[in-house]
């Protein structure tokens, strides 16, 4: 097959993820993408200005010519990453950041505009992944069960738990995926009440009790009787979860040790037996690791530090280098496209 053609290269992958946790860039050598050979030559995660950080968080508030404002200044602070930490040959994947994501009205928003990060580093950008995707009737998400395929397929399943969990594998010959639950938009908003980032380990999770009542409602909810493939918002967990946590009337703990569980089980029944490759910061929620291999017939696997944290940022970096050689970087079994195909801009610097 054509597609099977050798392809390599050196690409820089940019992301932010829903809960905000920070600029993920990771600089990758792929030697062999249908070979599943690479190697990550620099990673790190970079903290947003508290300005910059809170107009992310608000976003889907403001104004037209403020939101397009914020896309330009998150363009500046990618370029000025990428300018300051990276020398030498290499195109960049920029995926910005998600506000709105709304495939059934067929709209998806990511910020950090690649024109301007193409301009101010004299570097080839591919960024907006997500739009023609949904343009063909797909979710435009999960993007990363393309990764899961061509770098991870020793593993039965792939598991990340972002700010929103998702998970792919093989079913009936096809890679499928989706959406689960969300993860730590949720627990680290709890945790913030608390007055933590993030809760560490899971400790307060941990500490609290599970509520039958608030789990059920949470379990009820219409999403998770949806077959794949499906994808979440940080809209609808505005709009769905938060509401039915602020009303149970319970105390921080017992709302995140329920939530935990709430996730654990939608999580953990989408997984097939077999080694589970386990990424993303939920993976340093003991806990939840917990709850999830309880509610799972798969062995959960967790590799290392770097690969738990970047993973998300190499496959965009994959994703770019496909879009290049012009070559499929979205399977219409995972997003439900009317077809497989090549997605992302490309600015030509």
């Amino acid at each position: 097959m054509a597609d099977r053609q050798r392809i390599s290269g050196r690409v820089l992958g940019v992301m932010s993820g829903t809960s905000l946790d920070g600029l993920d860039l990771a600089l990758c050598d792929f030697h062999d993408v249908y070979a599943g050979k690479f190697d990550v030559i620099k990673a790190f995660t970079v903290s947003f200005p508290p300005e910059l950080l809170a107009q992310l968080h608000d976003a889907d508030l403001l104004r037209s010519e403020d939101l397009l404002f914020l896309d330009n200044e998150l363009g500046r602070f990618i370029a000025n990453q990428v300018n300051k930490n990276f020398e030498g040959e290499f195109i960049i994947a920029s995926h910005g950041h998600t506000i709105f994501h709304q495939p059934e009205r067929r709209m998806t928003l990511q910020v950090g505009s690649p024109a301007i990060v193409a301009a101010h580093t004299g570097r080839t950008v591919v960024g907006d992944f997500r739009r023609v995707d949904v343009a063909l009737g797909g979710q435009g998400a999960p993007l990363v069960p393309v990764g899961d395929h061509l770098l991870f397929s020793e593993y039965s399943s792939c598991l990340n738990l972002g700010g929103i969990a998702n998970s792919s594998c093989i079913q009936d010959g096809y890679r499928v995926a989706g959406d689960s639950s969300p993860c730590n938009i949720v627990l680290n908003k709890l945790a913030k009440v608390m007055g933590f980032a993030f809760d560490h380990g899971g400790d307060i999770a941990r500490s609290g009790k599970l509520n039958a009542s608030l789990l059920n409602t949470l379990d009820s909810l219409d999403f998770y009787a949806k077959p794949f493939p499906k994808s979440l918002s940080r809209e609808w967990i505005e709009r769905k979860i938060f509401p039915c946590l602020q009303d149970s009337g319970l105390g921080v703990a017992d709302q995140m040790h329920t939530s935990v569980e709430h996730f654990a089980h939608q999580i953990g029944k989408r997984l097939p037996a077999g080694e589970c490759l386990v990424t993303g910061g939920g993976t340093w929620n003991s806990f939840l690791i917990e709850r999830i291999q309880h509610h799972s017939e798969a062995q959960l696997v967790i590799p290392s530090r770097e690969l738990v944290n970047f993973k998300e940022a190499i496959v965009f970096a994959l994703l770019g280098l496909l879009r290049m050689h012009e070559k499929i970087n979205i399977y219409s079994s995972v997003t439900g496209s009317s077809r497989d195909h090549s997605a992302g801009a490309i600015y030509i610097h």
